[in-house]
């Protein structure tokens, strides 16, 4: 089956952030939260010199994603089909699944529980909890599935102004993300603590990529590195409960 897949290029990312707010204005994320994310990096000193970069960031659609083991929801039959060759695949699937056809990572929302475990599970912290709506469901990006399945890009790939991200399925030899990785060698975000077979991949100077793995490879998450909520965010979730019952 089919791996769609991500490489940054680090070597022309300008950090414009037009990725990120072409991802908000897409899919009206709320105001503070993300799909898709740009961190500033440095500078710092490596070994292959000083270092200032960037790190754009989003849901990495591991091979083993930990989301999908901590999802709560009772697994469900769900057929997959592969659009190119019309193959069926049936499995059970809970509120968060890989999808087997192509290898993304979704939430099913009809079913999603609001619980907010994935979220906390994430090494990447690429979830988040919606609680803008009446009923809080977790969400993050999803490379755009439904542009993909009409034929176009991710969001961020079609605005990003200096053709920083390549898309594209990492399984076809003839891809150019399967060149980037395989030829050019574009690394993953893993770390000693975490390797679960993030599909987003990072192109750039040693120095940078050195800073990058510094900086940003994943841990496993625990209560202690879970961010808490705010007393404010606390308050105004209390509040909202008690104007539901009236």
């Amino acid at each position: 089956m089919s791996q769609y897949a991500m490489v940054i290029d680090l070597h022309r990312c300008v950090g414009c952030h037009a990725c990120a707010l072409a991802c908000r204005a897409e899919w009206n994320v709320p105001v503070p939260y993300h799909r898709s994310w740009v961190e500033d990096l440095g500078p710092e000193e490596t070994s292959e010199g000083l270092s200032y970069t960037f790190f754009p960031a989003m849901c990495n659609h591991c091979d083993h994603p930990v989301c999908v083991e901590v999802c709560p929801a009772e697994p469900i039959e769900k057929e997959f089909r592969d659009p190119k060759t019309g193959k069926t695949i049936k499995m059970a699937a809970k509120a968060t699944y890989k999808n087997p056809i192509n290898g993304l990572v979704l939430i099913d929302k009809d079913r999603c529980l609001g619980c907010g475990a994935c979220v906390d599970a994430c090494p990447y912290g690429a979830r988040y909890l919606d609680d803008t709506l009446d009923k809080p469901k977790a969400d993050k990006c999803t490379f755009c599935v439904e542009r993909l399945e009409h034929g176009e890009v991710p969001a961020c790939v079609k605005t990003c102004p200096v053709d920083a991200r390549i898309f594209g399925d990492i399984t076809d030899k003839d891809s150019e993300v399967y060149r980037l990785v395989h030829k050019e060698g574009a690394k993953s975000l893993t770390s000693k603590e975490v390797n679960i077979g993030p599909n987003v991949y990072y192109l750039g100077k040693k120095k940078d990529i050195e800073l990058l793995f510094k900086k940003c490879a994943p841990h496993k998450r625990t209560w202690e590195n879970v961010k808490a909520p705010s007393r404010r965010d606390v308050l105004v979730a209390a509040i909202k409960k008690i104007r539901d019952k009236v």
